[in-house]
């Protein structure tokens, strides 16, 4: 086995036993130590950092090092820039909401272990011949949900392929994804809101993250 390839199954079995990974949208270093705190506290011990604010990068280095339990990834990796600054800030792993060959083959490179998002049966075989086996299934909803992706697993169920659906996924429907064997977790894009976020409303935000380890112990 190839050391790219140990670096995914080593995300993959972290991410499988805890199922639901919160994808935060975090503007300041304050706000995302706070909410790392907080995941911490109510034992979800994963988190996805997306690349959309300025503070990412900042929030998975000092994360990263405050909060060692915490399998702290990247999310909104679009370049080959954001994914050597995500891993050299200490991430575990990194997603993107596309394919990008030439991400996908710097990760493969550099042994990063990274999922490109799919939504096609044509990015799945791309993905897969440049190496990629852990695949993000994005904006999994909007693309037909869990029958899309019941469709998209079909034709290449042999090859061992995982995805990680995220993208209107929610406490209704979370229970239909990760019923699905080839589902390692699902990105909880509901835990943390924008809003919540913004007036410091942690009361609501555990309550939704206590009740996603609730789901996600069901598996």
């Amino acid at each position: 086995m190839d050391e790219y390839t140990n670096k995914v199954k080593v995300v993959v079995d972290k991410l499988g036993q805890i199922k639901i990974v919160p994808v935060l949208v975090l503007n300041s270093l304050d706000e995302g130590l706070k909410m790392c705190e907080l995941l911490v506290k109510c034992n979800l011990k994963a988190a996805e950092i997306t690349f959309r604010t300025q503070a990412a990068e900042a929030v998975i280095r000092e994360s990263s090092k405050r909060f060692p339990e915490l399998f702290i990834g990247a999310g909104t990796i679009l370049n080959v820039a954001d994914l050597h600054r995500a891993f050299n800030a200490g991430a575990a792993f990194a997603v993107a909401p596309g394919f990008n060959p030439t991400v996908v083959k710097e990760a493969v490179k550099n042994s990063y272990a990274f999922a490109p998002g799919v939504c096609t049966p044509s990015e799945v075989e791309q993905a897969y011949e440049l190496g990629c086996t852990f695949l993000k299934f994005f904006p999994a909803e909007a693309s037909g949900g869990v029958t899309m992706l019941k469709s998209l697993i079909a034709p290449y169920k042999h090859l061992g392929i995982r995805f990680m659906p995220t993208g209107g996924v929610l406490t209704s429907n979370v229970e239909s994804y990760l019923s699905l064997p080839e589902v390692v977790a699902v990105g909880g894009t509901w835990l943390g809101k924008a809003s919540d976020l913004a007036a410091g409303n942690f009361d609501a935000i555990e309550k939704a993250v206590t009740d996603a380890v609730a789901l996600a112990s069901k598996f």
